[in-house]
C-alpha cells in the first residue's frame, strides 16, 4: 500500500531528522507507534522495514527507547535452551570451572 500526505515545510522540519529521507522517516514511525501499541509484532516490524534480522529491529527499538516485548515465557525458554546447549557441550563446561 502506499500513502501519500503532505506536512508543512515548517513541521517537517522538526519532525524528520537532518538528512534522513522523509518517506523512510514516516515509514519508520509507523512501524514503531504499531509496534509500541501492539498492533504489530517484531516480525512484521522487520517485514515492514525491509529489514533483514531481528537484530536490525531491536536497533531500530532501542534508537528510539521503545521497549522490546520479551514476556518472561520467552525468556524461560532461552535460558532451558541455553542450558540444553551448554550441557550437550562438554568442552564448555570445563572452561566454566
Amino acid at each position: 500500500m502506499q500513502i501519500i500526505f503532505d506536512i508543512p515545510e515548517d513541521l517537517a522540519a522538526h519532525l524528520i531528522p537532518t538528512g534522513q529521507d522523509p518517506a523512510r522517516s514516516a515509514l519508520e514511525a509507523l512501524a514503531l507507534e504499531g509496534y509500541r501499541s501492539r498492533r504489530l509484532t517484531e516480525s512484521q516490524v522487520r517485514r515492514m522495514l525491509g529489514y533483514e534480522t531481528r537484530m536490525q529491529v531491536h536497533t531500530l527499538l532501542n534508537a528510539h527507547e521503545v521497549s522490546l516485548d520479551y514476556p518472561i515465557e520467552h525468556l524461560q525458554q532461552d535460558i532451558d535452551a541455553s542450558d540444553a546447549f551448554i550441557h550437550s557441550q562438554p568442552q564448555l563446561l570445563e572452561q566454566g570451572r
